[in-house]
């Protein structure tokens, strides 16, 4: 099993967390951003889409993170990622969708990149664009998460979740990028706690071989 993999990717980092909650061995290949190793011909060739993560396993190759986690999360079923009702299954891909689809796509670095370059804005004005979609998306996933977290521990009942393996990689780019966080605390609870355990420690940016 190989992960393409960039350090600093929040996707890849998503995915880093899932395989070491299902206690997964793999190669890490790293595809450095800066060197545009992701848009070479030869990893184009594997993923189309030109994008940090892909997973390749059994001569296959999965892009996008969240179809890469349910797969595994499919492949091996426990700790389970989703919960078995239909009902819950929809609510915890709700809060993971919220962040993989409304809050990270509008500040991956490509959109940050375009802002600098293309429309000639500043590090100011890039920040400031971060910090408002951030600060719009947690603003109702804070509510959504209050109501269906038993004890401010995980984003949906007492368990780990696909919801909280895309919190803790955007709570760690939101402070990263100096955002407020004090009207999230229902959030912010619950990524400190993850935050702690084996799984996701070992799978933040600065843990990684390619981290500088």
């Amino acid at each position: 099993m190989k992960l393409y993999n960039f350090f600093r990717s929040s996707a890849a980092f998503r995915v880093r967390i899932a395989l070491n909650l299902k206690g997964l061995d793999y190669e890490r290949i790293s595809k450095a951003f800066a060197k545009n190793e992701h848009r070479a011909a030869d990893y184009l060739a594997l993923n189309p889409q030109g994008l940090i993560p892909a997973l390749e396993i059994d001569g296959a190759v999965i892009s996008q993170s969240l179809a890469i986690i349910e797969y595994l999360n499919d492949l091996n079923p426990q700790p389970a990622l989703l919960p078995a009702d239909p009902l819950s299954r929809a609510q915890v891909r709700s809060m993971a969708l919220a962040i993989a689809c409304d809050i990270h796509p509008l500040n991956n670095l490509r959109v940050l990149n375009y802002l600098r370059k293309d429309l000639a804005q500043n590090d100011d004005g890039v920040n400031t664009w971060y910090r408002h979609w951030v600060t719009e998306g947690f603003r109702g996933l804070e509510q959504q998460v209050a109501k269906h977290s038993s004890a401010r521990r995980y984003c949906f009942g007492d368990t780990v979740s696909l919801a909280d393996v895309c919190l803790v990689p955007q709570m760690y780019n939101a402070r990263r990028f100096e955002t407020d966080l004090t009207p999230f605390p229902t959030l912010v609870a619950i990524s400190t706690h993850l935050e702690s355990l084996p799984a996701f420690d070992s799978a933040r940016p600065e843990a990684q071989p390619d981290a500088k």
